[in-house]
């Protein structure tokens, strides 16, 4: 996100829902004074997750976030919620993006969105992304990625004003659950083991412990990181919750060792970046937290990540789904479903 932002005034078909004049209206009403000109922009990401788009006048630059184009499910692209748990946590030790405002209103972009600070850094995906930084650079990242998500569960939701923003009793059987109706809403052929697999995620359930804000898929290719390896924010809230917070650390540890969509290695694979069982025990120190049942945690991150690569490959196998990589993800998914009853054989 720290690229520069073009100010020539792109064509709408440059970028898809966002109408920049009715956004330039919509600011000078509800925020007066914060552009000063025309609007030029990018997208930033988009296609099946939200739109996110960087914006200009040509002296500051912001990002603007909405549901993708002609999406169905409002409670899976729930700009309010996003919003307010960036809002809620812009004053504690977790770094965020600052809000800036909400619409509500189909009228503008044809879709609710917010408008949010543009934060310099980028998002490390591929060895060759975080390469530049070396080796003292890959493990400042790595520390960085620990600490914050340590401080994000350290955070007392009711002190931030986010008491209700989830249900934390039964948190994990209702996950268990939730992904179990999304596998059987994507069944196209059969996948070894993986029924077992959701049978004995819910015979184990673990002990919640204290609830904490759960980010929901955390990990090193939703923060952003500056050129010296510092974290400056964490994005895409859209699955935020109040639950079990150790299955943000399971899943990332699923993403750590996951291959990148179109073969590169990914960036935890660098010199420098520790390994699996050192960040489980960065995690541990710095958050006190018992780690005993990690295992439970990291099976139901491969079980949820193979649920959604069955529902792409699915979705993708019906012309659905266009995108670069999008017609090899079905092959992800036995070896997630492999390495899930392998984790909980060790839990």
């Amino acid at each position: 996100m720290n690229d520069e932002i073009s100010g020539d005034g792109p064509s709408d078909a440059e970028l898809p829902g966002l109408d920049l004049e009715r956004l330039r209206s919509y600011l000078d009403r509800e925020l007066p004074g914060l552009v000063s000109g025309p609007l030029g922009g990018r997208v930033i990401a988009g296609g099946k997750s939200n739109l996110t788009y960087a914006v200009t006048d040509g002296t500051g630059s912001w990002v603007v976030r909405r549901p993708p184009l002609g999406h169905v499910l409002a409670t899976a692209h729930d700009m309010p919620r996003e919003y307010r748990v960036m809002t809620a946590l812009r004053d504690t030790s977790v770094p965020v993006p600052r809000t800036h405002v909400l619409c509500e209103e189909t009228e503008v972009l044809g879709a609710p969105f917010y408008v949010m600070e543009h934060v310099a850094g980028t998002p490390l995906r591929t060895l060759d992304e975080i390469a530049p930084l070396g080796t003292q650079g890959a493990r400042k990242v790595a520390d960085g990625l620990i600490t914050t998500l340590g401080n994000l569960h350290a955070v007392e939701p009711a002190e931030v004003g986010l008491g209700d923003f989830g249900r934390p009793a039964g948190f994990l059987e209702r996950q268990v659950r939730r992904w179990s109706k999304q596998l059987e809403a994507s069944r196209s052929r059969d996948i070894p083991g993986i029924d077992e697999l959701r049978d004995e995620l819910a015979a184990r359930l673990p002990e919640q412990g204290a609830p904490a804000i759960v980010h929901g898929d955390y990990r090193l290719d939703n923060v952003l990181v500056t050129d010296d390896g510092r974290l400056t924010a964490v994005l895409d809230w859209e699955m935020a919750t109040l639950g079990a917070p150790l299955v943000d650390l399971g899943l990332m540890l699923v993403y750590r060792e996951q291959p990148v969509i179109g073969g590169s290695r990914p960036a935890t694979s660098a010199e420098g970046f520790p390994s699996s069982p050192e960040l489980v025990q960065m995690y541990a120190a710095a958050t006190g937290r018992d780690v005993s049942r990690l295992g439970w945690y990291v099976a139901f991150g491969c079980f949820k990540l193979a649920v959604i690569a069955e529902g792409i490959h699915f979705r993708h196998s019906r012309g659905l789904t266009v995108g670069a990589g999008f017609d090899g993800i079905g092959d992800v998914v036995a070896p997630l479903v492999q390495r899930a009853h392998t984790m909980l054989k060790e839990d």
